[in-house]
C-alpha cells in the first residue's frame, strides 16, 4: 500500500467495485464530468474496465483509496496513459461523495505522485480537469503541479462544452511534502 497522511492507496478488492460504481459511475452527474465519454449504464456483475485491474494492461494502474484510520473505502486513483519511453503519465482520482472536503484529494495527488516519480521513474506526471473543478486544481497546485494552459471547449459535458486545464508537474520540480 502507499500511504499518504491520511489515505492509502491499494490494490482494488472486489468487494470495492459495487461501492465505487454505485457511488461515483452510476451517478450520471459524476460520471459525466470524470469521464471522457459519454455516460452509459454498466449492468450489473459485468466487468467494468473503468473498475476491474487489468494485470495485462501496463499504461494504466488502479488503486482504490481508503482512509488510513480504519481502512474505510473513500473512492478511486489512478494513473493512465503511462508512457515509458518519454516518461510520463496522467493522474485521475474520484472521492465517495461523503468523502469530499476532508483534504483527501491533495494526499492522493500526492501519494499518485510517489508512485509516479519513486516508483516509476517518471518525469513528468500531468492532470486534466474542468475548469470548474477547484478542488482538483487546489489539490494539484497544493502538490506543485503548474497550470500550463487552458483547453478552451474541450469537454462536451452533459450538453455543452466546457473548458479544461491542464496542468503538469516535473520530477525535479516535486516537493515531497505538499504542506511545506
Amino acid at each position: 500500500m502507499l500511504r499518504g497522511s491520511t489515505v492509502g492507496l491499494r490494490a482494488r478488492h472486489e468487494e470495492d467495485i459495487p461501492i465505487l460504481r454505485a457511488e461515483l459511475y452510476d451517478d450520471v452527474i459524476n460520471a459525466s464530468r470524470a469521464e471522457s465519454g459519454p455516460w452509459r449504464p454498466v449492468p450489473p456483475g459485468s466487468k467494468d474496465p473503468r473498475l476491474v485491474a487489468d494485470d495485462e494492461e501496463q499504461r494504466h494502474v488502479r488503486f482504490s483509496v481508503v482512509e488510513l484510520d480504519g481502512g474505510t473505502l473513500v473512492g478511486t486513483a489512478t494513473l493512465w496513459g503511462i508512457d515509458d519511453h518519454n516518461r510520463s503519465a496522467h493522474i485521475g482520482l474520484g472521492l465517495l461523495p461523503s468523502s469530499r472536503g476532508k483534504g483527501y484529494g491533495t494526499d492522493v495527488v500526492a501519494a499518485l505522485c510517489h508512485y509516479g516519480f519513486v516508483v516509476r521513474g517518471l518525469q513528468r506526471l500531468q492532470i486534466e480537469t474542468l475548469s470548474d473543478n477547484t478542488a482538483m486544481l487546489r489539490a494539484a497546485e497544493r502538490n506543485g503541479f503548474v497550470r500550463e494552459g487552458v483547453l478552451r471547449s474541450s469537454a462536451w459535458v452533459l450538453g455543452e462544452f466546457l473548458d479544461e486545464v491542464l496542468l503538469g508537474l516535473l520530477a525535479q520540480d516535486w516537493k515531497r511534502d505538499p504542506q511545506g
